[in-house]
């Protein structure tokens, strides 16, 4: 498996959620309380996407915004339409706090607005990540990444739109299987579009991407320098070198964060012992373990476990 696939299938992430949205301006929807990463893309017509920074984005149709980090965002028509609703906890509200009924803008099964000719049609996915190897999957991306329209995005929007109002059997299952593919491509777009980050170039260089993925593949295998570069048909030298310029830190120093990482998540959800988990990550000596891990958490591995636990 490669490693932006393992990531994200680590993440750890719950149920997704799609809504749609058709309505013809003017119209403004503040949501609050924001899971960990929204994707909202635009079908038709046009929209304006606000951060809590207040500097507008204009979406036009087929456009993809991946939104990171943030604790409130508001779509829009236009930029100068003031929010008319605030979407918190799956609960529509006044600017005023006062709840307002879904009833008459309900048009098909997760999808509202007013339907109205001219109208903009939009879907908004929701993540709610949790767990280590998800804050990794967070920090790869900018508070916003917006996205273009591509002859691959676009097709896979279109399906997503169709799906997204209809009730079949599986159709949740199928709705989250349809967001994740939206999703990786529009990372593969940002990607191309923005010139790739260090790390999207680190999958993909010659060596250093074979590398991650053994590393990734057997975290707890005794992995050396010398043992990685043969593998990937390098010098241990250029090996080195090439690795921590693009991923940012040497192989071992990568190793020993990851498996921290996974630790982490192991110790939040599962009910194995210390020492179980100290093996599953590589460590034969408990004691070891609970060193790299207080160094990385800043705690021990009890204290830390039982600290997720209590939250």
């Amino acid at each position: 498996m490669d490693v932006l696939s393992d990531l994200l299938q680590r993440a750890q992430a719950t149920d997704a959620l799609v809504r749609q949205i058709i309505a013809r301006g003017p119209w403004s929807v503040t949501y609050a309380d924001v899971p960990s990463l929204s994707v909202v893309a635009t079908l038709g017509g046009s929209a304006c996407l606000r951060l809590d920074d207040g500097v507008p984005r204009q979406l036009g149709a087929g456009d993809i915004a991946l939104i990171t980090g943030v604790g409130s965002y508001t779509i829009a028509d236009d930029p100068a339409t003031p929010a008319y609703y605030v979407i918190r906890g799956g609960q529509k509200y006044t600017i005023d706090g006062e709840p307002v009924e879904w009833r008459g803008e309900y048009l098909a099964p997760r999808t509202y607005g007013d339907g109205l000719p001219g109208a903009t049609t939009m879907v908004r996915g929701a993540y709610d990540l949790r767990g280590d190897v998800a804050q990794r999957v967070l920090a790869l991306l900018p508070p916003l990444a917006v996205v273009s329209a591509t002859p691959q995005t676009r097709p896979a929007l279109d399906l997503l739109t169709t799906e997204v109002a209809r009730e079949e059997p599986g159709q949740d299952a199928v709705l989250r299987r349809l967001l994740d593919f939206v999703l990786v491509l529009a990372l593969r777009a940002w990607c191309a579009e923005a010139g790739p980050p260090s790390w999207y170039q680190a999958l993909t260089a010659p060596g250093v991407g074979d590398a991650l993925r053994h590393l990734h593949e057997d975290p707890a295998h005794r992995w050396s320098v010398a043992e990685l570069a043969a593998k990937v048909g390098l010098s241990r030298a250029t090996f080195a070198a090439r690795f921590t310029s693009l991923v940012g830190q040497p192989p071992l120093t990568y190793l020993t964060a990851w498996r921290m990482t996974l630790a982490a998540d192991l110790l939040r959800t599962t009910k194995s012992t210390v020492a179980t988990v100290a093996h599953q990550v590589g460590y034969e000596d408990p004691f070891a373990f609970s060193v790299a891990f207080k160094r990385t958490h800043h705690q021990s591995p009890t204290t830390w476990r039982n600290q997720q636990v209590e939250s």
